[in-house]
């Protein structure tokens, strides 16, 4: 065999070798890539649990640590501190309804049934995630100080607005829901409804002496709320 054969040759073997060496050198990123991912959701599912049982104040990054099985160290490689953290919760809690309620198609529905689809969809995310009540009501405490942090929040809730705009004009040019109601209002009603059922049904069961944690009552307040959601609605 010719010498220029033999370089040639060992030529393309090294170079195969390089290419081998190169592949092994990347294939570990998809992996590492994962395991971000998986961390980063671990310490948000965790610090979520712990905000929401203890509050801003209560809540410690060591306990959120040991929720999420992770050093405490790695916590502040991926969100920075305490701070930090609690906005991403808040951000996640947002995300998370909005995404569900986007499920919903609201533009593509007919006024009637995407309202009460709304209503009763909010009703059963209230019933769901108890978390996300825990921690709005967290938030409220401390003024939204936190929440005026992010650059996300008003992005996040316009596109709920505009459709339920959408469904409000589109019944009233169908005649079943009256002109000029505001969906800023519309929702807040919704939410209220839900929420104050929710977050004081132990003292209202004292109070009044029915159990409002029994399935009965929960699923007539459901009802409840769409049916006053509607009287307000119609023309």
């Amino acid at each position: 065999m010719s010498e220029a054969k033999i370089v040639k040759r060992s030529a393309k073997s090294a170079d195969s070798e390089n290419e081998k060496k190169t592949t092994a050198r990347a294939a570990p990123e998809r992996p590492r890539l994962r395991d971000a991912e998986r961390t980063s959701k671990a310490i948000l599912a965790a610090a979520t649990k712990e905000f929401a049982e203890r509050g801003y104040g209560g809540a410690r990054v060591d306990a959120i640590a040991e929720r999420a099985k992770i050093n405490k160290r790695m916590l502040y490689h991926y969100f920075g501190g305490k701070d930090a953290l609690y906005v991403a919760v808040l951000e996640g809690s947002y995300i998370a309804i909005r995404s569900a309620e986007a499920r919903l198609d609201l533009s593509h529905r007919s006024p009637e049934d995407g309202m009460r689809d709304l209503v009763v969809f909010t009703w059963r995310y209230f019933l769901d995630h108890p978390e996300f009540l825990g921690i709005l009501s967290t938030e409220n405490m401390h003024k939204a100080r936190f929440l005026k942090r992010s650059a996300r929040i008003f992005e996040l809730h316009s596109p709920l607005v505009a459709e339920i705009s959408g469904l409000l004009d589109r019944g009233a040019a169908a005649g079943v829901f009256r002109a000029g109601c505001d969906p800023v209002k519309i929702y807040m009603s919704i939410a209220a409804l839900g929420s104050f059922f929710l977050t004081n049904r132990w003292t209202l069961s004292t109070i009044f002496r029915r159990n409002l944690s029994e399935k009965a009552e929960i699923e007539g307040w459901g009802e409840h709320i769409v049916d006053v959601i509607f009287a307000y609605l119609r023309p």
